[in-house]
């Protein structure tokens, strides 16, 4: 599956596999032929809270926490408003450059960057991404093992042999990731910690279907959440669609696991639902009601 397919890019990237795993994000979106739509589109995470937005049509970055006024000075929302404003000009372009390659001369397309980087606080361990995507397909990404960028289509080639031929950019990208991205992420950690480093257990509930159950567990944070279907006492895989990490309006998230299964199947074996999450876990079936932490 693409990592580009729209709709998932604004909650995808870096997924948070614990609560010692931090990241930081940025996603850029450039648009033609959509009337409705900004023309671009830029949104700044930290451990997958939103902390600032920008768009063509406000034409202003906006911080979303009060910590990041506070420790970083009211100037900064207009030193991110200033460099957004470049990038926009750059995504315009780009479109219209990529549109080209493709023998593309009007219709609504879409140009996506994503990059970020993350920081394991126990192992002190990190990793980083930079991905471009043109229609909701891979374009063009930096493989980080070897430093050079790559491209799965015939398109992304004259991008991938002139990013490759600048070595001043390519010793930019290792210092940005190994150590500036990793500084600033550290910084917002410790300034935004009464926010960012709380924790909420999610509830679970278990909605039965005449061909399926589904478990759904919301309002939890940070994002790392496990969901796993066991039948009578063993863990269950056939049959079962994970569906996506998504954000709550209050900055926690949900995410759903549907079990397609019979009802004769259902009323004659035991299915039960596990939602991990921080290391507790929650035990749901679809004929119980009680949530039972085992922790």
């Amino acid at each position: 599956m693409s990592s580009f397919l729209l709709g998932l890019l604004l909650v995808n990237g870096l997924h948070i596999a614990s609560g010692a795993i931090h990241s930081w994000k940025a996603f850029y979106t450039g648009a033609s032929g959509l009337t409705e739509f900004p023309e671009f589109v830029a949104l700044n995470l930290v451990d997958d809270q939103l902390m600032g937005y920008f768009d063509s049509k406000t034409n202003h970055f906006k911080s979303q926490f009060q910590w990041m006024a506070d420790n970083l000075g009211e100037a900064y929302d207009e030193r991110q408003t200033n460099i957004l404003k470049g990038h926009e000009a750059t995504f315009k372009n780009s479109v219209r450059i990529v549109m080209e390659r493709f023998n593309q001369t009007q219709g609504v397309h879409t140009f996506q960057q994503m990059y970020g980087c993350q920081w394991d606080d126990e192992t002190g361990a990190t990793d980083a991404f930079w991905q471009y995507g043109y229609d909701g397909e891979d374009f063009v990404s930096l493989d980080f093992k070897e430093f050079r960028w790559i491209s799965p289509v015939p398109q992304g080639v004259p991008t991938v042999q002139k990013w490759n031929n600048d070595r001043g950019m390519i010793e930019y990208e290792k210092n940005y990731f190994s150590t500036v991205c990793i500084d600033w992420l550290k910084k917002y950690l410790e300034y935004g910690k009464s926010s960012l480093q709380k924790t909420a257990p999610p509830e679970v509930s278990v909605l039965q279907k005449s061909s399926s159950v589904s478990c759904h567990a919301t309002g939890f944070y940070p994002s790392g959440v496990t969901i796993t279907w066991k039948k009578n006492g063993e863990e269950h895989h056939e049959d079962v669609d994970l569906g996506q990490l998504l954000p709550n309006a209050d900055g926690t998230f949900q995410k759903t696991s549907t079990l397609r299964v019979s009802s004769e199947e259902l009323k004659n074996n035991k299915f039960s639902c596990e939602v991990e999450h921080q290391g507790e876990t929650t035990s749901r079936s679809p004929a119980g009601k009680r949530k039972v932490p085992e922790g």
